[in-house]
């Protein structure tokens, strides 16, 4: 009898589970033949997640829980997920239910053929989302995939269906800042992608900003790609034959034509313009830098306060 885990990360969640539950408890007793666990995995949450979790565990021995000392973020979660996680295929799901339970059956199919090591999930559709974050999602993709080598595809879930061989090989990339979108198509694997339009959370408030959002991006953009490094050497070099240009145009109207150097405003407004241009260009480094030094510290990716069961 074959094993499907789900991984399922928690940040207040207490509204959402128990009707992820419910629909995923549906599905899960209509595959016959197959046996299910069901890992959440609470992410330092400031509500009663971790009590409906005990309440659910309690009624279900599907139901295994780890809880964070605090919040280490829905990166750290899903890794302590896939790492703590036993069977012979692992999943991982939201608990709003915008990644449908109702696919479960035709991706275990799919991995059955032995055809494929993933089946993967996107959103065709933004329906219900604000136009402008759509905008910069989009946005997001196209420069991700021009400046690095390993391809996100738009609109692409953290919904996933692998096989424990695939799950092996993202346990193995231990890094702290971690941005599994890339890691996902870094480690490769045959994958097949199931398409379906957008759907709204089940309950609760997403935990996701703008602002979050926007970080997140950076994290994908360090983590994949030096290019923005390489930009900020090709800006200044721009600059600085722009400089050389300039000087000599200076020169040659002041002892040629005569023409007195004047104009203070202009000069300020290009020493604020240039200025910023070196900041931005520092900022790229700052980021590397920064990135660089967390990692050399080695800390632990997540802290597990307490499971409900043994290793």
């Amino acid at each position: 009898m074959k094993k499907i885990a789900i991984v399922v990360p928690c940040y207040n969640e207490q509204e959402a589970i128990p009707y992820f539950y419910e629909e995923v408890t549906k599905i899960s007793d209509s595959m016959k033949n197959v046996e299910f666990e069901y890992l959440f995995v609470n992410d330092g949450s400031k509500d009663d997640t971790l009590k409906v979790l005990k309440e659910l565990s309690k009624k279900d021995s599907r139901v295994k829980y780890i809880s964070f000392s605090r919040n280490f973020g829905k990166e750290s979660a899903m890794y302590a997920g896939l790492k703590e996680a036993n069977g012979d295929y692992i999943a991982i799901m939201d608990a709003d239910l915008q990644d449908p339970p109702s696919l479960l059956p035709e991706m275990f199919e799919i991995l059955e053929t032995g055809e494929y090591d993933c089946v993967a999930t996107r959103r065709v559709t933004r329906k219900g989302e604000p136009k402008i974050r759509s905008f910069f999602a989009r946005l997001f993709y196209k420069i991700m995939n021009a400046i690095s080598d390993t391809q996100v595809v738009d609109g692409a879930r953290d919904f996933r269906f692998m096989t424990k061989q695939m799950v092996n090989a993202i346990l193995e990339i231990s890094e702290y800042n971690r941005f599994s979108k890339g890691i996902f198509g870094f480690v490769g694997f045959n994958t097949k992608w199931l398409e379906y339009e957008n759907i709204e959370r089940v309950a609760g408030k997403t935990k996701w900003s703008f602002w979050k959002l926007f970080l997140y991006s950076l994290e994908g953009f360090t983590a994949f790609s030096t290019k923005p490094l390489i930009l900020s050497t090709i800006v200044g070099i721009i600059f600085c034959f722009a400089a050389f240009i300039m000087v000599i145009v200076i020169i040659c109207k002041t002892f040629i034509f005569g023409d007195p150097v004047g104009g203070w405003p202009s000069l300020a407004c290009i020493i604020l313009f240039v200025g910023g241009i070196q900041l931005f260009c520092t900022g790229i480094i700052g980021q590397y830098l920064a990135k660089t030094y967390i990692e050399v510290k080695h800390r632990p990716i997540y802290i597990i306060k307490e499971k409900n069961f043994e290793d």
